[in-house]
């Protein structure tokens, strides 16, 4: 087994409190969290070992927030979505949204499947945002898909998740240790890290000295060395 990372994903957490750290607004921290999105997609977007970039962008749970905060989400994402489909383009990146798309607006919609359409010749890397997305909700809708089929197996409830590629690396910024209801059947192996750094202060520096300390883990994946 290869020790480089073909598959990252990752918990953007942190932008809430990076903002009102600055005293500013949660809004602004979800701004600049966007920022940094660019910037990591782009890195993982000049090495061509990696393959799939997964960003955890909005969860099932994340309806429970304010009204007012749910609605700039999905103003900004919707945003980011049109302004980034040029740097998609420029930098031959792939763009998929995995997670139930029925519950957002029309307009977001027409928006992530316009992106989609327009990269999806490209191969230098796949960014997937993982939208109104949770692993339980993935793995029932899965499960529920195949029940007329037969006996459900591993490899056939694997292709019938919204993502079907094993993670080798799952980060979690923020500080905290846990994995959120985040592609829980997809990190059944990865290695994980946690890093006190808030998403809007996350770089490609730290991303690269992470990527350093997995290459030098023993993967055994249930075996021996």
């Amino acid at each position: 087994m290869s020790n480089q990372p073909r598959h990252i994903a990752i918990i953007m957490d942190g932008n809430g409190r990076w903002a009102e750290a600055q005293g500013k607004s949660r809004t602004y921290g979800h701004e600049k969290g966007a920022e940094i999105v660019r910037s990591i997609t782009t890195y993982c977007g000049e090495h061509s070992e990696i393959d799939r970039l997964t960003l955890y962008a909005f969860s099932t749970e994340n309806w429970k927030r304010p009204k007012l905060e749910v609605e700039f989400l999905m103003k900004l994402l919707e945003k980011y979505l049109k302004s980034e489909r040029a740097t998609y383009l420029d930098n031959n990146i792939r763009f998929e949204p995995i997670g139930d798309l029925s519950l957002f607006s029309k307009s977001l919609r027409s928006v992530i499947d316009d992106v989609q359409r327009a990269t999806e010749g490209c191969n230098a890397l796949t960014q997937c945002l993982a939208l109104n997305y949770g692993g339980r909700d993935e793995i029932v809708r899965a499960a529920n898909g195949l029940r007329e089929r037969g006996e459900i197996t591993v490899e056939s409830l694997t292709n019938a998740l919204d993502c079907t590629h094993d993670v080798d690396l799952l980060i979690r910024t923020g500080g905290d240790q846990r994995l959120s209801n985040f592609l829980l059947w997809q990190a059944a192996y990865a290695e994980l890290f946690f890093t006190k750094t808030l998403w809007p202060e996350f770089s490609a520096d730290e991303l690269e000295s992470i990527i350093k300390k997995f290459k030098t883990v023993e993967r055994r994946f249930g075996g021996l060395n």
